[in-house]
């Protein structure tokens, strides 16, 4: 199993390009998961979720940032997962992601220039072409990888999503206070940690 790698350092002009996103697209497949296809005894199709990843989409809900999935394929799996992470917006079974990122903006009532989003294939281009902030996980097409203002350091499902979360927290200054929360009262005298960013 391939390590969560140390917080990345990100660079100020990524920050600044990421302080208007309101909401993030995700692809799944390489994304969410790390992109095998596992198939049960009946042909039910099984996924495997990083915890990272999970809690990382429930603190942009707490930080009013809006995580949307739109997806090629569809799963019980994938439904009751994002179900469990309180995700409202998800569109499965499209490779046509363009419109349907467009009719997720329209209901958020936002604009390109307050989205991001991160895939890993040639279906993700247009969405990710649109966005103000595109991302990619290492192990994405060479296009996608092209086209990404940003490369996560983790893999997909393996913390990538996590990074991206990470990121977006620090560029709006939710992250500390977030951390400082989850650690309890006695952090609240205790000097920020080594990762946290301004």
């Amino acid at each position: 199993m391939t390590a969560i790698p140390i917080l990345p350092r990100f660079a100020p002009p990524l920050l600044n390009q990421a302080q208007p996103v309101r909401v993030v697209f995700f692809d799944v497949d390489g994304v969410l998961t790390d992109g095998g296809l596992y198939f049960g005894p009946e042909g039910e199709q099984l996924k495997r979720f990083h915890t990272l990843d999970g809690h990382g989409i429930k603190l942009l809900q707490r930080a009013g940032i809006t995580p949307a999935v739109i997806t090629g394929r569809d799963s019980a799996a994938l439904r009751l997962r994002l179900q469990a992470l309180g995700v409202q917006h998800a569109i499965y079974g499209t490779e046509d992601k363009l419109p349907a990122a467009q009719t997720l903006l329209a209901q958020l009532g936002l604009s390109w220039a307050q989205a991001a989003a991160m895939g890993d294939d040639w279906p993700d281009l247009p969405v990710l072409r649109a966005c103000a902030l595109a991302i990619a996980p290492p192990a994405a097409h060479a296009e996608v990888r092209a086209c990404a203002h940003y490369i996560t350091q983790a893999g997909g499902g393996q913390g990538a999503v996590r990074e991206c979360c990470d990121l977006l927290l620090m560029a709006q200054g939710h992250y500390g206070a977030l951390l400082q929360q989850a650690q309890g009262p006695a952090a609240q005298a205790a000097p920020q940690s080594e990762g946290t960013q301004p």
